[in-house]
């Protein structure tokens, strides 16, 4: 039977009015893995330290490349694990462990810190379709917008200055934004939170001093990670901008040197500055005591120095392939995602939220269970987000908190 006009009528508003509740039926909520997804689409991520210009500087490896990341010569940090990661912008830092404090080790200290330099300028010419260079938070958004990464340069370790105040300025020009103070000793500039000379903390020089006041009026961030605890409090007396903490954690969570204590993360907020959270497994979790590898490993640091001032090729596999051994035989106890985030959770409950953020330390040690190199770091997001963090919280960790002392210390110089 052929519904009268009536019926269809009245069968067409039903079937309109499906329709319009369809409409407004809630969207299915997203997983965790889709809205991290979705806030890496949408927010600037940060990461304020690795120690890939040392790959950089290789014959047989290429930034360009995917490399298997089980595969330690392979490194934590390329391109495109970058993209995969969602990470958008990072700090490429020019170290320079500390040497002779002369004429002679200043010289060759500042040379390699322009190789490093150079490197990473060098990487952004040859794949200008993936990463530019940025010099400022403009840059890095213009950037991401253009869908390109972003490369930035610190300086890790204030020895290549020497005790020349004008080098400051000279490496800004060249394209470093930050000068982290020290790195694992004493120089011209202030005392080391580990391994001193000295056991007494003399803390920040007079030339130290200075270098502070230049930073500030150039516009080059001050770095306080790996400077000990007095050399922290007398930058802090000094300076006239905010200050970082490119990669450290909080000392209350891993009692480590090289983390800040309660103290020092409200003294950090006072000045306004931000701790970037340090993903080297001995500066997040205290490891269970393990003497047979700790003696392998110093037996090893013994003989080769650090890893990452090995300038020969070959002697650097050679010394990678024996501390892989050593962690075959003596596997290490390391950190996790959730350990990493557990300093977040610590430093928003003592400052606040506004200043934390990320600083990996990938390559030259960091990495922990679940983000052990570059592609896995939207897990933090994730854990970010089951632990209850709102968008804009997690916006600020990965790059806002960072990028506002970054414009503030710019701002400052009248740069």
């Amino acid at each position: 039977m052929i519904p009268s006009k009536t019926a269809r009528a009245a069968l067409g508003a039903v079937a309109g009015l499906g329709l319009v509740l369809a409409g407004c039926r809630p969207p299915a909520a997203m997983s965790v893995e889709q809205k991290a997804l979705d806030l890496h689409r949408r927010m600037l991520t940060v990461d304020t330290h690795c120690d890939t210009p040392f790959n950089l500087l290789r014959t047989d490896w290429k930034i360009g490349d995917r490399h298997d990341p089980a595969d330690r010569r392979g490194g934590k940090i390329d391109l495109p694990r970058m993209k995969e990661g969602g990470l958008d912008a990072e700090f490429f830092a020019a170290f320079v462990g500390q040497g002779p404090r002369t004429p002679e080790g200043y010289a060759r200290a500042k040379d390699r810190a322009l190789q490093a330099v150079e490197a990473v300028r060098k990487m952004t010419e040859e794949y200008p379709s993936m990463i530019g260079l940025a010099l400022t938070p403009q840059d890095a958004r213009r950037l991401k917008k253009d869908g390109l990464l972003s490369a930035f340069i610190g300086m890790e370790n204030g020895y290549p200055l020497g005790l020349d105040i004008s080098l400051v300025e000279f490496f800004f020009d060249r394209g470093a934004r930050y000068i982290t103070l020290c790195h694992s000793s004493d120089n011209d500039i202030c005392d080391s939170s580990t391994d001193r000379r000295n056991p007494d903390d003399e803390g920040l020089s007079e030339f130290g001093r200075q270098v502070v006041e230049e930073c500030n009026r150039v516009g080059m961030m001050v770095d306080i990670s790996h400077a000990s605890d007095k050399s922290f409090y007398d930058v802090l007396a000094v300076t006239k901008a905010p200050v970082i903490a490119s990669h450290s954690s909080a000392r209350a969570v891993c009692d480590n040197p090289r983390n800040l204590s309660d103290d020092m993360l409200r003294a950090l907020a006072r000045n306004g500055g931000v701790v970037q959270i340090c993903f080297l497994s001995a500066y997040v979790k205290t490891p269970v005591p393990n003497p047979e590898r700790d003696a392998a490993m110093k037996e090893l640091e013994a003989k080769y120095g650090p890893l990452r001032a090995i300038q020969d090729e070959g002697l650097r596999a050679q010394a990678m392939a024996e501390r892989e051994a050593v962690n075959q035989k003596f596997p290490p106890d390391r950190a996790t995602v959730a350990d990493v985030v557990d300093h977040i959770d610590h430093v928003k409950k003592v400052i606040g939220v506004d200043y934390a953020g990320i600083g990996t330390d990938f390559d030259g040690g960091g990495g922990v269970v679940g983000c052990d190199d570059v592609s896995g770091m939207i897990r933090v997001t994730e854990e970010l987000i089951r632990r209850g963090y709102t968008d804009r919280e997690i916006e600020k960790i990965w790059g806002g908190n960072f990028i506002r002392v970054f414009q503030k210390v710019l701002d400052l110089a009248g740069r």
